[in-house]
C-alpha cells in the first residue's frame, strides 16, 4: 500500500481531507498526524476512525526526532501538510508560536523526506497547504495569481510565506518534488469557532454580541472546505510538481455584508423574527496591520485540472448553519475544551 501521511488531520480543513483519501482511496494506508492542539478535534473524523487503511498519530511537528522517527519508521510516499496556526489574532499576541510552528515545523517535515527519499525520488510528492494572506492586501482592484509577489503584513501570514519559500528552496536546492496551493477563506462544518463564520453562528445562538472589526469593509474571497478538499485531491493526484496552484471560490464578499447575510440565514432556521439576529452586530476596535481585500484568481486550477467550486455561497452556507444547528453538542464541548476527552477516552 502506498502510505500518505496527512499532517494537521483533526483540524478543520485536514479533517475533510482525510475523509476523502481514507474512503475514496483504499488502496492507499493514511496516517493523520496531529498534536491535537485546541483546534484539532478527533471527532471531527469519528466516522472514519475505525477504517483499515487509516491510522491516527499523535505528535509535534516541531519536535524533529518525533517526526525524523516516525517518517524513518513508515518510509512515507507522499505528504499533505496542512498543520498549521492559522488564526492571524493569535499570531498578533504570539507570533513566535507561529514561527514555531509553520516555519520550524515545516522545516523538520522538509528534512525527514529530504532523507528517506535521498535514494528514490520517483512516485514521491511534498503537498504544503498554504494560504493567500502571503500576498498581503488588494485594492478595489484585481486578483492574486500565482504570481503575484509575496507581501505578508502579518505574523501568521509571514510565517507562512516563510514555509512556501523552503519548500520551493528544497525543491531548487535538493531535488524535492513538492507542489504548493494557496487558498482563500475556508468555511464549512467542523470549523473551530474563533474564524468569522462560525464564531458567528455560535453566537446567534446564544445571543451574544457579534463582533465586527472597524466598518467591517474588509473583502474576503469564501470557499466551501470540501471543495477545497476536492482541489487537493486533484493537485495531489494530478498537479505537476515544483508548481503552485490558487484556490479560491469566485466569491467575494465584503465581512458587514456576509454577517447580514447570516444574521438573515439565522432568524429564519431558528424562527427567530427577521432583524433579531442583526441587533447583535457590535463593531469594535480594529486590529493591526489588518489587510483591506483578499480575491484569488483560480483560473489555472480550472483549466489545467478541471477545478471548480461545486456549490454557490448561499448554498454552502446554508449547509454550513445546518451542520452547526445539528451539532451544538459539538459546539459546546470545542468551546468547552472537553474535546480533549475524546481522545482521552479512545487512546489512553
Amino acid at each position: 500500500m502506498k502510505k500518505i501521511l496527512i499532517t494537521g488531520g483533526a483540524g478543520f480543513i485536514g479533517s475533510h481531507v482525510v475523509r476523502r483519501f481514507v474512503t475514496r482511496y483504499p488502496e492507499y494506508k493514511i496516517y493523520n498526524l496531529d498534536a491535537l492542539t485546541y483546534a484539532g478535534n478527533l471527532e471531527n473524523i469519528s466516522d472514519i476512525q475505525s477504517a483499515p487503511n487509516y491510522e491516527f498519530v499523535k505528535g509535534d511537528i516541531t519536535d524533529a526526532n518525533f517526526v525524523n522517527n516516525l517518517f524513518a519508521r513508515h518510509q512515507f510516499d507522499g505528504v499533505l501538510h496542512l498543520a498549521a496556526e492559522s488564526h492571524v489574532d493569535r499570531s498578533i499576541t504570539d507570533p513566535l508560536a507561529f514561527v514555531r510552528t509553520n516555519v520550524i515545523g515545516t522545516m523538520n517535515l522538509l528534512n525527514a523526506v529530504r532523507e528517506i527519499w535521498r535514494e528514490n525520488k520517483e512516485g514521491k510528492r511534498f503537498y504544503h497547504i498554504s494560504t493567500d494572506e502571503v500576498y498581503g492586501t488588494l485594492g478595489a482592484e484585481g486578483l492574486f495569481t500565482e504570481t503575484t509577489p509575496y507581501s505578508p503584513n502579518s505574523p501568521y501570514s509571514a510565517s507562512k510565506a516563510a514555509s512556501d519559500h523552503f519548500v520551493r528552496a528544497y525543491g531548487e536546492t535538493y531535488g524535492l518534488p513538492y507542489v504548493i496551493t494557496n487558498c482563500s477563506n475556508n468555511y464549512g462544518p467542523n470549523h473551530f469557532p474563533e474564524k468569522l463564520i462560525p464564531l458567528m453562528i455560535n453566537n446567534i445562538i446564544n445571543n451574544k454580541p457579534l463582533p465586527v472589526y472597524g466598518d467591517g469593509k474588509y473583502t474576503r474571497d469564501w470557499l466551501y472546505v470540501i471543495d477545497h478538499a476536492v482541489a487537493i485531491d486533484l493537485v495531489f493526484h494530478q498537479g505537476k510538481n515544483h508548481e503552485t496552484y490558487n484556490i479560491g471560490g469566485f466569491n467575494e464578499w465584503q465581512n458587514i455584508d456576509l454577517v447580514h447575510l447570516l444574521c438573515q440565514k439565522m432568524d429564519e432556521k431558528l424562527g427567530r423574527p427577521q432583524g433579531t439576529s442583526a441587533q447583535l452586530i457590535t463593531y469594535v476596535k480594529d486590529r493591526p496591520g489588518h489587510d483591506l481585500r483578499y480575491a484569488i484568481d483560480a483560473n489555472k486550477i480550472n483549466k489545467e485540472l478541471g477545478w471548480k467550486p461545486s456549490v454557490t455561497f448561499e448554498e454552502g452556507l446554508s449547509q454550513t448553519i445546518d451542520w452547526y444547528l445539528a451539532h451544538t453538542e459539538w459546539l459546546e464541548s470545542v468551546t468547552s475544551g472537553n474535546y480533549q476527552k475524546y481522545y482521552e477516552q479512545q487512546y489512553q
